[in-house]
């Protein structure tokens, strides 16, 4: 492949990767309340309500699991808070100055809230440094983050990234040669390298060993006071293993919620989901 094909293919992927996206937009307002609340927000697709009337509030620092069966509006949830999907009705906040339905996806990628989805999606071609050089490119664009200069600053800060995610050894390897957990944490990588206050987690240890999915739990619980970590998850071990805060989800509304003692000594919880003999 040539260069100039190389660069097209990048700038492809710059198109749908919102966190190459250019600077931040204003800092959230925390001062007098959560970093993140929705409210009253109900969306509809076709009749069927995959969020009804939901109201959820995640607080700056904090590390909220969010769990239920299939079809409680997870994935529904992570869409409205990204603006990929728009409510039909509802309010939702980044602090007290941001709201969220005014902004694009990408604006709220600048914003400040990075959303991993649960298979990984890196430059595979790329060095795992290269990979969160990209990531931190701002407004420089994918071209000139290739060919330029990294200053002390930006190359301490990828340096920094990489010890947090455990990755500093295979800094000079290609990511398609990581294994699966390691690829789930470059991309978590390449998340922090755009400085999120929220990172939205979405099912992380899918497919991960026992080991990887061990160090993906001090991964995320150090994260947490740093920056707000909201995890979707169906393994309950690791919900166990890290939760501070447990939210429930049951036909679009929050069935429960407090710690996970709370939670799963509840009765409601117990009969639609944590009873059933499906993990999911």
């Amino acid at each position: 492949m040539n260069v100039l094909e190389h660069a097209r293919r990048l700038l492809r992927r710059d198109q749908v990767f919102p966190m190459l996206m250019p600077k931040r937009l204003a800092e959230p307002d925390t001062r007098h309340g959560p970093i993140l609340y929705l409210e009253g927000v109900t969306v509809s697709f076709d009749g069927f309500k995959a969020l009804d009337d939901l109201s959820l509030y995640i607080d700056d620092g904090e590390l909220r699991c969010i769990i239920g069966p299939n079809g409680a509006g997870k994935t529904t949830l992570m869409d409205v808070i990204t603006g990929k999907t728009r409510p039909d009705a509802g309010s939702v906040w980044f602090g007290q100055r941001i709201d969220l339905l005014q902004l694009s996806e990408a604006e709220i990628a600048q914003a400040g809230i990075g959303r991993k989805f649960q298979r990984p999606t890196v430059f595979g071609g790329h060095s795992v440094f290269d990979n969160l050089r990209l990531a931190m490119a701002g407004d420089k664009g994918v071209w000139r983050s290739l060919f330029d200069r990294l200053g002390a600053a930006e190359r301490e800060h990828i340096e920094s990234i990489l010890e947090t995610v455990g990755l500093a050894d295979h800094a000079g390897r290609r990511a398609a040669e990581l294994s699966h957990g390691q690829k789930q944490w470059l991309e978590i990588g390449m998340l922090l390298a755009q400085n999120p206050r929220v990172l939205l987690v979405d099912e992380p240890v899918a497919g991960m060993t026992p080991a990887e999915t061990e160090r993906t739990a001090e991964l995320l619980t150090g994260l947490a006071g740093r920056h707000s970590v909201v995890v979707v998850e169906h393994d309950m071990a690791f919900v166990r293993a890290i939760a501070r805060r447990v939210t429930v989800l049951h036909e679009g509304r929050v069935l429960a919620e407090g710690s996970m003692e709370q939670v799963q000594n509840d009765p409601r919880v117990i009969e639609v989901y944590l009873g059933e003999d499906d993990d999911d």
